[in-house]
């Protein structure tokens, strides 16, 4: 059992392999949380919870207890209004106009496996013996309000979901103001808070920041989980690093507007919280109609950042990506956006995929432009009609004519959108998010679908559909490339206007969901502008993600690292493109480019037909190493050596499950003069077997190499590389 209740002290003890996390019924029948972090074989409340008379300040919530105050008690699901006056997790408005409320318990639960969370994605279970899930029903005494919070805990992965829904028990409709997924409160605040952070081409940057009294937040209000924010934030002991200390982190199942963060107290008491933004959020319940918030991913780690990354990489790597690609291998791609633009026809194409079949690439993939009269982004999107002009015998010749090749054939859609001039927007200038009698602000030229509405909905799965059935495509880029403005449905009432935002999300996940069912056989990545809504919600749709469209290897140590954080290298995609690249203009070598787009879903962004022979010969060596590597970089453990936030070189490396086999990578940015002679440690490897370094023969022990390490190499001039490959004796 993972769940263990005990009724004579009302304690509720969740625990995995090596982490507890446990929760009380105090007096009053307030649901406390007492203990996160490393496990333990038992808890007592009383050495929690010592209630001391406070000042009228924290007003006394039981007053034959003194020093019980909603103001300090670290209540698993807070509310507002009656006593606690830090950060709440939810807030309703009540038929009377009233927001105060509070939440006592009510009873519970402990079921098998775990519920699936209707219309949101989430982790999942495969057999009910894989994990155990906790329901606790609250209630509060004075308005006819429910909430259920459920807790499930994942036990091989060390890992436990959190999520709540609100429920209306009332006969009057009431409106919720805010429905985070979980809060956490810890006892003092000697942590650090670390983010990811960016914006376009510089996506998911990390930084850490010690904790202060007062609020630090991380959000989005973009309609999408954003460039500029990731929804995710981790706690970090003070002198915890990438392999030592405590770290606690929380992880959102979910692709729009969101909020993560922590209130620091005037007792110095942190609150950790994460779930949907309640910034210009309202959602409406009728009698008997809930509210289910999506799912949270709490991760504690007493290795560090690495240790906490590896139980994510894990668990969404096999319980939150689906799929018959989930545990397969990823094909090697060649996809045609930086070699052609929107300017290609089909000999163009053809002679890109006949060059990737000789150099052994596996997938071709057909990007913007193919539809409609899309010679630039000004127009077409909503027409997904083949563009004769370009394709003169349509999309299902010119995918079997690749086939033919050795081949598979992918193509790109961007299905949320819509531009002014098209068909589609011509028949139907209410399908876009709009607010009557203003502007509707138009971003590369486009607007946004209102996915709220069903009609919209059924169109583009009707749409992509009708293409992805008229030939054979073994791939889709699913792209997203402008956020929400005016955000507004012409189908819903004034009083459920602030809801447009989530349905949209909630119309999104309907629509992926009835595609990705019917065309399991087909590899669906996502897309928004390069890494603006990568996240754990679209992974469930789809097991990986383009990472950013900034493909200039050495900015792209500091993308990867970052994304490393939270989500598994086989989510990850990660391309070789042209020199001097389109997006920060850097000239770096060809190996380089290959060993850090090796370290991902590996592909190449350019035009493999102007590859002199030398350069086709290094790229021949680069795919025939990937098939060799590529179980071991897509479903390994990975370990981060070298932090490029931090010096002048990344390195990194990934281990077999066994630990037989590793593949490092070592890169340097700038070429410093006379460097001292240094070496970098490498990690994960079994301490008692020895290892063949790079097939020369020469053999380290895994203790040495951990110990002492490897000596840094040495390059002439800036940008380079060396990729190393360890097999156990």
């Amino acid at each position: 059992m993972t769940v263990h209740y005990d009724a004579s002290r009302r304690l509720f003890h969740l625990q995995t392999d090596d982490t507890s996390y446990a929760m009380c019924i105090v007096q009053g029948g307030y649901l406390a949380h007492m203990y996160w972090g490393a496990r333990v074989r038992g808890l007592g409340p009383d050495r929690f919870f010592a209630f001391q008379p406070l000042v009228s300040f924290s007003p006394a919530t039981v007053p034959e207890v003194p020093g019980l105050s909603l103001d300090v008690l670290p209540q698993e699901y807070p509310g507002y209004g009656t006593s606690d006056f830090r950060h709440p997790a939810y807030q309703v408005k009540f038929a009377d106009g009233s927001t105060a409320s509070e939440l006592v318990y009510a009873g519970h639960r402990i079921v098998p496996g775990k519920p699936k969370l209707p219309g949101l994605p989430a982790t999942y279970v495969e057999s009910d013996d894989e994990a155990e899930t906790l329901e606790i029903t609250m209630r509060d005494p004075a308005r006819d309000l429910e909430v259920v919070l459920s807790y499930t805990v994942f036990e091989k992965w060390n890992a436990i979901a959190r999520s709540a829904r609100i429920v209306n028990t009332g006969n009057r409709p009431i409106e919720v103001l805010r429905a985070l997924s979980m809060s956490v409160d810890f006892a003092h605040d000697r942590y650090d808070l670390l983010q990811l952070s960016g914006a376009w081409a510089r996506e998911r940057y990390v930084h850490r920041r010690p904790l202060v009294p007062g609020l630090a937040a991380v959000e989005s209000r973009r309609g999408a989980s954003s460039h500029v924010q990731n929804p995710f934030v981790a706690l970090l002991a003070k002198g915890a690093d990438e392999d030592h200390g405590d770290v606690y982190g929380v992880s959102l199942v979910y692709s729009g507007n969101f909020t993560a963060g922590v209130e620091v107290d005037q007792f110095h008491s942190p609150r950790l919280f994460i779930g949907i933004n309640p910034f210009d959020f309202g959602w409406r319940l009728e009698p008997g109609d809930s509210f289910q918030t999506p799912e949270a991913v709490l991760v504690y780690s007493a290795e560090g950042l690495g240790g906490m990354s590896r139980k994510y990489h894990d668990l969404y790597r096999s319980r939150l990506c689906r799929g018959v690609h989930r545990d397969r291998e990823r094909p090697i791609l060649v996809n045609n956006w930086e070699a052609t633009y929107f300017n290609f026809n089909a000999e163009k194409i053809e002679a890109i995929a006949r060059t990737a079949a000789e150099l052994g690439i596996e997938l071709f993939v057909l990007d913007d432009g193919w539809f409609g009269r899309r010679d630039s982004d000004n127009s077409s999107l909503g027409d997904w009609v083949v563009d004769r002009r370009k394709l003169p015998d349509g999309l299902d010749k010119l995918a079997r004519r690749v086939n033919e090749l050795g081949l598979k054939f992918g193509l790109w859609f961007e299905p949320e959108m819509v531009s002014p001039d098209s068909e589609l927007y011509r028949r139907h200038p209410d399908w876009c998010l709009h607010i009557e009698g203003r502007r509707r602000t138009e971003a590369r030229q486009q607007l946004v679908l209102d996915l709220s509405r069903e009609d919209v909905q059924d169109y583009i799965v009707e749409a992509v559909s009708d293409v992805l059935s008229s030939a054979p495509i073994a791939y889709v880029k699913w792209d997203m490339n402008r956020n929400m403005t005016e955000i507004g449905s012409a189908c819903l009432p004034p009083e459920r206007q602030r809801e447009t935002a989530h349905r949209y999300m909630l119309g999104l996940y309907r629509v992926l969901e009835r595609i990705t069912t019917a065309f399991p056989h087909v590899l669906f990545e996502s897309c928004s502008g390069g890494g603006g809504r990568f996240d754990p919600g679209m992974l469930y749709y789809m097991p990986q993600t383009w990472t950013s469209d900034n493909t200039d290897a050495i900015a792209r140590l500091k993308i990867q690292y970052g994304t490393s954080i939270v989500y598994p290298v086989s989510a990850m995609g990660a391309h070789v493109s042209a020199v001097p690249n389109h997006q920060v203009g850097r000239v770096t070598p060809l190996e380089t480019r290959g060993h850090v787009a090796l370290s991902g879903n590996f592909g190449y962004e350019l035009d493999l037909t102007k590859f002199t022979d030398g350069e086709k010969e290094i790229v021949k060596a680069q795919v025939g190493l990937y098939k060799e590597i590529r179980r071991l970089v897509q479903f390994g453990d990975f370990y981060r050596l070298l932090s490029p936030f931090e010096g002048n070189a990344a390195a990194w490396m990934f281990v077999a499950k066994d630990k037989r086999e590793a593949f490092v990578v070592y890169v340097e940015m700038l070429k410093q003069p006379y460097a001292p002679k240094d070496r970098f440690r490498l990690k994960g490897l079994d301490p008692d077997l020895d290892y063949e370094l790079n097939g020369d023969g020469i053999v380290y022990g895994g203790d040495e190499l951990m110990t002492i390490g490897l000596p840094v190499p040495q390059f002439r001039g800036d940008f380079g590389s060396r990729a190393y490959r360890l097999r156990a004796r």
